[in-house]
């Protein structure tokens, strides 16, 4: 089966990757030429395990394929996806103007029935307009030519995207054709070996799913994080409620970690779109306006409480910032906490030395000299005022207590994530803070 792809970003080159893993013939297209250049050459442009080796493993069989043209290959693929890039517009709702400028390419070039399906997260009623779109460029050409439309949302977590494309716990399929719904069964058979975790739906419903999903745990986030902060206030341990409550079978533990606010491409992106839908529609979402508002605060959490210890007077003090991405296993910043406490401490005249496993080079990108860039957690701590854990990499879990009690000018441990022992800290002459 040939299939084609559109946007070599996280999604798509994630996707194509792993269909041509399981041997569908797959041509990932992007209009930027050097993406395409760089990605034929063998480098890959974003951070995700295990990634590089299945893109080389895969070109080499001859699966794998890049261009710049998608008309260069339309002719001989079955299924279009579309997985651009739908950035948040001024006022929050998601821009389609690339997601269209896709269904006006694919309109334009088609010459036999063909799927686009959009693996972009979109509003509801996207697939109307790219339906439109298709049509216009067709009626521009005076074509008959028979085509579907569909909505695959993905669900890909970054840092685990593999896993999860591979063994996906739900692959969600909008469509109104059966020809489509037989098309898109048979591409995705080799996924279903074990169990059949297919779900067949309409169209506007597939679309509503993806954002239903982020926002609902966007909200058990922010819950937990409001549940840590009236902890604190009442001398509870947000540890021992969170393990209680998640040992309810009807809520669970997953999720319910609280930490300094959520970040990245996703949570922040999709529950702005979804209260700008319901807007759009005369309705609003009180909960997830209120579960926005909650993170943002969230993410100065670990900033208030710097201020609280050291007081008023800040100026020259020394921060050493564990972790910069917005979850461990990605060099992604988007929306980071990290950035919110640089922001703040160095407007207070802090200086901070930043450490991260990857995200290093996408922070100098971002900020520049705006802070001191450290080789490892250790060469960041020395001469601290205090260490900030905002990104809990597994290699930042375990830190040498003696190490960091010989280099740090003063022993304070601000942990964002919760994932340091309060007891044995203390033990060893640390102040210690964490969330609730």
């Amino acid at each position: 089966m040939n299939i084609a792809i559109v946007g070599t970003g996280y999604v798509g080159l994630v996707s194509g990757t792993c269909f041509a893993e399981m041997g569908v013939d797959v041509t990932c297209v992007d209009v930027d030429s050097d993406k395409i250049e760089r990605l034929q050459g063998g480098e890959i442009p974003i951070y995700e395990p295990g990634l590089d080796e299945m893109v080389r493993r895969n070109v080499e069989a001859g699966r794998l394929h890049f261009t710049t043209e998608l008309k260069d290959v339309i002719d001989n693929v079955e299924v279009v996806f579309s997985a651009v890039g739908t950035p948040p517009d001024e006022d929050g709702s998601a821009d389609l103007k690339y997601v269209l400028a896709v269904a006006r390419t694919f309109g334009q070039n088609i010459n036999k029935y063909t799927i686009l399906v959009t693996k972009s997260t979109v509003p509801v009623g996207t697939a109307q307009k790219v339906r439109e779109a298709i049509k216009s460029e067709l009626e521009k050409r005076k074509a008959d030519i028979e085509f579907d439309v569909a909505s695959n949302p993905e669900f890909l977590k970054e840092g685990a995207a593999i896993k999860d494309f591979m063994s996906p716990d739900r692959v969600v399929v909008g469509t109104d054709s059966e020809r489509a719904r037989k098309v898109m069964a048979r591409l995705y058979k080799p996924f279903m070996v074990v169990s059949d975790r297919m779900i067949f739906t309409d169209i506007p419903s597939a679309e509503m799913i993806k954002y239903a999903a982020n926002s609902m745990l966007a909200t058990r986030i922010s819950f937990m994080n409001d549940i840590a902060n009236l902890c604190e206030l009442v001398g509870a341990d947000v540890n021992m409620v969170r393990k209680g409550i998640g040992s309810d079978t009807r809520i669970g533990r997953k999720f319910l970690y609280p930490g300094c606010g959520y970040g990245g491409s996703c949570f922040p992106k999709d529950v702005k779109a979804l209260i700008k839908t319901a807007e759009k529609n005369g309705y609003d979402m009180q909960v997830l306006k209120a579960v926005e508002s909650v993170n943002e605060r969230q993410k100065s959490v670990l900033f208030d409480k710097f201020m609280a210890h050291f007081g008023p007077y800040v100026k020259g003090k020394i921060v050493a910032m564990w972790g910069l991405s917005f979850k461990p296993e990605t060099d992604d910043m988007r929306e980071a906490p990290s950035l919110v406490l640089i922001e703040k401490l160095t407007a207070a005249g802090v200086t901070v030395k930043v450490y991260d496993p990857v995200a290093m080079a996408e922070c100098r990108r971002r900020l520049g000299d705006r802070v001191v860039y450290c080789n490892d957690m250790y060469e960041a701590a020395i001469d601290a005022d205090a260490v900030m854990l905002v990104t809990e990499w597994k290699q930042l879990r375990m830190p040498s207590l003696p190490v960091l009690s010989r280099t740090m000018r003063d022993r304070v441990i601000i942990d964002g994530r919760n994932i340091y022992d309060s007891d044995e800290l203390r033990e060893n002459g640390f102040t210690y803070y964490k969330i609730g």
